[in-house]
């Protein structure tokens, strides 16, 4: 029996440019602690090699510091490693790879497959077909050899690519790098070891994308995981099962505030990020002055205590009560700008009402606090 451990998109040194720079590095960091846990898992689960579908790298010009720290990341597992050049870490003349070759980075136990050719692991009576990128987009499918490769007859052979399999994948991303539907069982595949889409998915029964093995955006594809994969015999179907190693859960979050009790809900959902929590999250509808202070002041605790909040209440419609303009003691020429303004988010310039609104309230509000202690009014 075979055991393989397949995973892809590791994305090492991938940018969070949307994120403050603080938590933009624990991200980035979370993609080294992510390949650690694969080389425990695979060490833990006496696995007989390693499969990495693609995009091990997200730039051909990562730093050399950041080649050296991903193979350091590596050494928990001293089985084979093999890894294959996606799009964004494709083959070219010049590229990530060869870098990492002059920097003598790479142990003695990993390959990168640079040339699709079969590569046989004797040892553990394995053939691997790879079909490596060697740019970063193409629209010819690279595993078309595989039918025709050759390899010792009662070997396994296990297919790793990088691309998408067509009529398969949603949102429209099947024409760059395509792979034809059935590649499996066409080319007499036990196991098709697929990267490219960060989510897990399963194909067909031999065809498989791992996903990311760390979430790396705000989409719910069932990624933050890597896949075991055993091999009875050749011929016989793989038995797949997902390990979960992702360290951040990523949450989009769209909460839409109609009455008052929206709040409280919206509050209560807002409390309960915790530090392993990337969020997102969306404010639309309407709510009165009192409602949106508990909002903010809600979000700003959250962020100190989830590990990322985006905040984004351009949706959201600011509806004064008569008792919030009286407590604000806006009234004669403060109290007829309120009105524009609330009447100005209907128009086109809404998110500049809504803005002005929301300021002015909080200098009123201020204002009127403070000659509550004693200050000037």
């Amino acid at each position: 029996m075979i055991k393989l451990l397949h995973t892809a998109d590791w994305q090492i040194g991938k940018l969070f440019g949307q994120f403050e720079p603080d938590e933009a590095a624990l991200l980035a960091e979370a993609r080294f602690k992510a390949v650690e846990r694969l080389a425990s898992v695979a060490t833990e689960n006496r696995v007989d090699l390693v499969l990495v579908a693609g995009d091990v790298f997200d730039a051909q010009g990562v730093a050399d510091k950041t080649i050296h720290r991903l193979f350091n990341a590596m050494a928990g597992f001293e089985g084979p490693w093999i890894l294959l050049p996606g799009n964004h870490d494709a083959a070219l003349a010049e590229s990530v790879w060869t870098r990492a070759a002059r920097l003598k980075a790479i142990p003695g136990n990993v390959t990168v497959c640079l040339r699709p050719e079969p590569l046989l692991l004797d040892s553990i009576n394995v053939a691997v077909l790879p079909a490596p990128l060697t740019q970063r987009n193409t629209h010819t499918d690279l595993t078309e050899w595989f039918a025709a490769a050759e390899t010792p007859a009662g070997m396994p052979r296990i297919g790793l690519a990088h691309g998408s399999v067509q009529g398969i994948l949603a949102e429209g991303i099947d024409s760059a790098n395509p792979i034809a539907a059935g590649r499996a069982e066409q080319a007499g595949l036990d196991y098709l070891a697929l990267g490219d889409w960060h989510g897990m998915k399963q194909v067909d029964a031999r065809t498989w994308y791992s996903g990311t093995p760390e979430t790396d955006r705000f989409r719910a594809n069932d990624s933050g995981q890597a896949l075991l994969v055993e091999l009875s015999e050749p011929g016989a179907l793989p038995t797949v099962m997902p390990v979960a190693t992702g360290q951040y859960r990523w949450h989009s979050e769209a909460l839409l505030l109609q009455v008052p009790s929206d709040v409280d809900q919206a509050l209560q959902r807002i409390s309960a990020f915790g530090p392993a929590d990337v969020v997102q999250l969306g404010l639309s509808g309407r709510t009165d002055l009192g409602g949106h202070r508990r909002l903010l002041d809600s979000i700003e605790q959250a962020r100190g205590k989830a590990r990322s909040l985006l905040a984004d209440l351009s949706a959201l419609r600011l509806e004064p009560t008569v008792e919030d303009i009286d407590a604000l003691k806006a009234d004669g020429y403060l109290g007829e700008v309120i009105a524009e303004l609330r009447a100005g988010q209907d128009g086109a310039d809404a998110e500049v009402a809504r803005d002005a609104l929301t300021l002015l309230a909080g200098i009123l509000d201020a204002q009127r606090a403070n000659a509550g202690v004693g200050g000037s009014p």
